[in-house]
């Protein structure tokens, strides 16, 4: 039987499972996602006005909203679907063939009406990454790293974003319409192999192969309640592959278990997060978010264009300036969440963004427009990661509610505010006088909203529950005496002190 189990091992077990490989290639998906998604922007009223179409703006316009009525639409089913059959891999490769159909469609096809259909597939192909790909990446992770690694693929959605729009332009100068669609058919491809590459963890399992402990096993020194049974069991060795192995793996792997216990229809799931403060706050922020980051994105270039007459290549590099701060601002906020807690990362970049919106107000001086935009974007685009990490902190706390239902519910509010945002942004543009004064205060106030969600109701004891707590006990400003630290108690015994060196903490929470 141990010959039969070697024999059948997968090759590169181990790095196939492995968390960052998992990471990279969620990550790969997202900026793929987000490349694919901007680099015709460019080049589609051109192709339109080809093929002899008026009126190419609105059509646009059509195009970019059968994206989202694809993402929205099917968003349900596939969270559902996943979670039901417990398979990630299959999906996200169903997907990415999707994804590189609607290419071809898009490239190829002489009527209007296919390409909207192409762009709703696109649209599927995209809810998948984001519900399954996030799901695959939770399940892979162990509990307390889930912010950061989920803050690395997040910067997947600023890459496509800062890569797509110039790379598109450029190969369209060179190459004509078609050149475009050939290199994100040729990324897809990429991506693609790479999941075929995608070992899930509960199939490294079987082989003694958990990618959770062996990341978790430095970090889990401290007594938690859920995590003793993993411990107290003999850890997975994934040196060699015999049956000593494969046997206890299910019995060790504690972590993120996969799949749940017990599964809840569909319905009940629904019923189950509205009735969760928490789960609805962070769905909300969710909302708030996509809707606020995209309301600047058919306003900022006439902005710039109406006060300071840049011009198209000008704007783009100010483009970089909103883009390339949130590549740094996702993994250091879900880095932080781990260490911190969602609740604290969350209402701290929401109200830390609130004085930068304010000051895109300003109509005097462009530096001070572009430092202004950059720290805003900084702290807007950090808030999605401690708000996934906390999605997976609500998947695990509700038994019979996956990681893809989560995220289902994530893509499905982020994918209304992301399609809700450019329109509202451009109705109050075009039709009140001060239209970006108000865009600016409109995102003011959502998120002055949101921070006091996050106040109440984020994390597993929010803040204002811990203020409660304190101010129950009375010890909400008060100094205590706490155990002597031990770098200080090492510097104490170097001078040899008479007294115990005690450390003075003032506690506020």
């Amino acid at each position: 039987m141990d010959a039969v189990n070697t024999s059948k091992r997968p090759w590169g077990l181990k790095w196939r499972s492995s968390i960052w490989f998992i990471t990279l290639i969620v990550g790969l998906g997202i900026t793929t996602d987000l490349l694919v998604y901007s680099i015709i922007i460019p080049v589609l009223p051109f192709q339109l006005e080809h093929l002899g179409y008026q009126g190419v703006s609105g059509l646009v316009g059509w195009l970019l909203f059968a994206y989202s009525a694809g993402l929205v639409l099917f968003t349900p089913p596939i969270a559902a679907i996943s979670e039901h059959y417990g398979e990630r891999k299959w999906p996200l490769l169903l997907g990415q063939l999707c994804l590189a159909a609607s290419q071809v469609m898009l490239m190829e096809v002489p009527t209007y009406w296919l390409m909207v259909i192409a762009r709703v597939i696109q649209g599927v192909s995209s809810c998948v990454v984001w519900v399954v790909g996030l799901a695959l990446l939770c399940d892979t992770v162990p509990e307390e790293s889930v912010g950061k690694y989920l803050g690395f693929a997040m910067t997947g959605l600023s890459l496509g974003f800062l890569v797509g729009p110039p790379v598109g332009g450029a190969l369209y100068n060179q190459f004509g319409f078609r050149g475009p669609f050939i290199f994100s058919i040729i990324l897809t491809v990429i991506d693609f192999c790479g999941r075929l590459l995608i070992i899930e963890r509960k199939d490294a399992l079987r082989w003694g192969i958990d990618p959770a402990a062996v990341v978790a096993k430095p970090v889990s020194t401290p007594a938690e309640g859920e995590k003793k049974e993993g411990a107290s069991e003999n850890p997975v060795t994934p040196q060699n592959g015999s049956t000593d192995q494969t046997q206890p793996a299910s019995q060790t792997s504690t972590f993120n278990q996969v799949p749940p216990a017990e599964r809840l229809p569909l319905l009940k799931v629904v019923t189950t997060l509205l009735k969760s403060p928490r789960a609805m706050v962070t769905i909300m922020i969710t909302l708030i978010q996509g809707l606020v980051y995209s309301t600047t994105e058919p306003t900022l270039p006439l902005h710039l264009q109406e006060i300071w007459n840049l011009t198209s290549s000008k704007i783009g590099i100010i483009y970089m300036a909103v883009v390339i701060p949130s590549l740094i601002s996702s993994p250091l906020a879900g880095w932080l969440s781990d260490r911190g807690g969602s609740e604290w990362i969350t209402m701290s970049c929401l109200l830390l963004a609130v004085p930068w919106w304010a000051v895109l107000t300003i109509q005097s001086s462009l530096p001070l427009f572009i430092v202004a935009i950059a720290i805003q974007s900084f702290f807007t685009s950090g808030i999605l990661s401690p708000v996934t990490a906390e999605l997976a902190a609500v998947s695990r706390s509700h038994a019979g509610i996956g990681y893809a239902h989560v995220y289902g519910a994530f893509n499905l509010c982020y994918g209304i505010g992301s399609g809700l945002g450019p329109v509202i942004g451009g109705q109050l543009y075009d039709h009140i006088s001060r239209g970006w004064f108000t865009i600016c205060f409109l995102a003011v106030g959502l998120f002055v909203s949101a921070s006091l969600l996050a106040f109440c109701f984020t994390g597993d004891k929010p803040v204002l529950s811990r203020l409660i707590s304190r101010h129950r006990e009375g010890r909400l400003f008060k100094f205590r005496h706490t155990t002597p630290v031990p770098n200080l108690l090492k510097l104490a015994q170097l001078f040899k002190p008479t007294k115990n060196v005690m450390c003075i903490k003032y506690i506020w929470l």
